[in-house]
């Protein structure tokens, strides 16, 4: 009898593999797990092919990009498909209408650099930008640094090529008028699904509406919220795009994306304010909110900690090497803690316009705003120096991971969000959690919109018992104050067992029936979503 390999290798065009898959046996989760096999499709027919052999044999599928997914997202013990071999193109930029439409397997920096030529971008990248590919962007519905003002990934989306259930193609983009009922007429998969999501939304739109997450940004569940519309004139209109963004492909494979893109402004200039309170927050939040920054970042006292304890790596990734360079690059840093102490939280504040003038404005009233209020604060005054403090913000996680030899960085309450005016009441009981575990942690995040992201080192031979309960206190705490446990790094193995608890039980049916809906087998991404099992997730811990 032929092995599954062999009968893989005679089905598809690309590559199976079976052995060598310690790689693909990690994200960047705190969860281990073997594939049987991985598959590296060359073209959509592979795809088609492994849906239909899937199905006759009682596996599953789990597709995997870059594999930056924190939640464990990209992990299975079936068959994994990897994009970024083959399926790693960009198809078309229009620069013009402002759009590209590429494969899953993309890397976003490789996109970065041809829209660059445009001067366009796509602004909803996370902060693993030089890591993550375009296929776990829309998987996860990513957000970043400029969400305040640019959105998450589902405001980029325009449409999705998507391999259904029943091993068929379709695109999907927001239907309307004739479209809409053509789409609902059809005698087919597709218009059993259209027709089947439509009544379900439709039938449930209050209730729907009524449980809508009480923040700006949630990847928590299906995109419930979005699909369906009517506007002013009674016209209706439909986009199932919004439930494959964000879906970690639970209910289809997806294999061309196309992305509404932005002007790139040409200037931008930074501020960092420290504070010595939690509560100097509250002083601040308003009028930076009103300021109109791109981002509004923050960053706690044990991240920087951790960034004085490997300033000569920062450094080095800078492009400064030797003690009198790195000595004149963290000058600045070093006068403010010898006056002050180390601050509580960093926050970054940054302010982009092809004006000018206008972001001079922007700075010399903050500046100002910044002295009244007696808090300190350093404005950059390069790129160089600017890119010191984002690198804090955006490679912490990254510096855990590889410097911290006898503890694991650890994220399973790493995404939460919260009304950001809740911050000064919500903090100190987050905190008070955190130290009654006694965890060694870092907190960052995006304060504009709420959105923290809490990592704690854990020594697993000692402290992964203290996971579950942990992660039950933050997680209750977050919904007490009407939150979500998930902005943007999504479900995945590690929390999606929590969503019956954050949406209650209706919601938690509508979401069962949209998988039933797409995937009746469940042959795509089992474990994840509604079909996530605590059991089965916390059985595959990294030991």
């Amino acid at each position: 009898m032929n092995s599954l390999k062999e009968k893989l290798e005679q089905l598809v065009r690309g590559e199976v593999r079976d052995d060598n898959l310690e790689e693909f046996s990690y994200d960047k989760s705190i969860f281990k797990i073997k594939p049987q096999i991985v598959v590296f499709p060359y073209n959509e027919d592979d795809i088609k092919k492994l849906i239909i052999f899937t199905k006759e044999n009682n596996l599953y599928l789990t597709c995997r990009s870059a594999g930056t997914d924190m939640s464990g997202g990209a992990l299975t013990d079936s068959i994994m498909i990897v994009f970024t071999k083959y399926m790693n193109k960009i198809l078309e930029i229009n620069h013009q209408e402002k759009y590209v439409i590429l494969q899953p397997g993309v890397y976003f920096r490789d996109l970065e650099k041809e829209l660059d030529k445009y001067n366009l971008m796509l602004p909803s990248y996370p902060a693993s930008k030089e890591l993550c590919a375009l296929g776990g962007m829309v998987a996860n519905n990513s957000g970043g640094e400029r969400t305040i003002k640019y959105g998450k990934t589902e405001n980029y989306v325009l449409g999705l090529n998507v391999i259904l259930a029943d091993g068929n193609e379709y695109y999907f983009e927001k239907v309307s008028g004739e479209e809409l009922k053509h789409k609902l007429s059809l005698n087919n998969f597709e218009g059993e699904i259209y027709r089947k999501i439509y009544n379900l939304i439709k039938n449930n739109i209050d209730l729907i509406n009524k449980n809508k997450p009480q923040v700006n940004k949630n990847s928590a569940g299906y995109n419930i919220w979005s699909v369906y519309s009517i506007n002013e004139n009674g016209e209706e209109y439909l986009d199932l795009t919004k439930l494959f963004v964000g879906s970690q492909g639970t209910l289809g494979i997806i294999t061309k994306i196309k992305l509404r893109l932005v002007d790139k402004l040409q200037n931008n200039k930074l501020a960092v304010i420290f504070l010595k309170s939690v509560n100097q927050i509250n002083e601040i939040l308003d009028y930076l909110l009103r300021s109109d920054p791109v981002s509004i970042e923050i960053t706690d006292d044990h991240t920087f900690k951790i960034f004085l304890r490997f300033y000569r790596e920062m450094a080095e990734l800078l492009g400064f090497k030797g003690l009198i360079s790195n000595l004149k690059l963290f000058l600045p840093e070093i006068k403010l803690i010898l006056l002050n102490g180390i601050p509580k939280l960093i926050v970054l504040v940054e302010f982009e316009s092809n004006d000018l003038k206008e972001i001079d404005d922007k700075i010399s009233n903050l500046v100002r705003f910044l002295k009244n209020k007696n808090i300190n604060f350093i404005l950059c005054k390069n790129d160089t120096e600017k890119e010191k403090y984002w690198k804090i913000r955006r490679d912490t996680y990254k510096l855990l991971r590889e410097k911290i030899k006898d503890r694991i960085a650890s994220p399973f309450i790493d995404d939460i969000i919260i009304n950001p005016h809740n911050f000064y009441d919500f903090l100190p009981k987050l905190v008070s959690i955190l130290d009654k575990y006694n965890f060694i942690y870092t907190i960052s995040g995006h304060l504009g919109d709420g959105n923290l992201h809490i990592i704690p080192l854990l020594d697993f031979k000692k402290e992964k018992d203290k996971i579950l309960p942990a992660m039950e206190e933050v997680y209750d705490l977050t919904i007490k104050y009407k939150g979500s446990i998930t902005a943007e790094h999504n479900d995945g193995l590690i929390r999606g067992w929590y969503l019956k608890k954050m949406f209650g039980e209706e919601i938690f049916e509508i979401f069962s029936e949209i998988k039933k809906i797409f995937d009746p087998d469940k042959i795509f991404n089992r474990y994840k979503k509604i079909d996530a099992d605590k059991d089965y997730s916390f059985s595959h811990l990294i030991t």
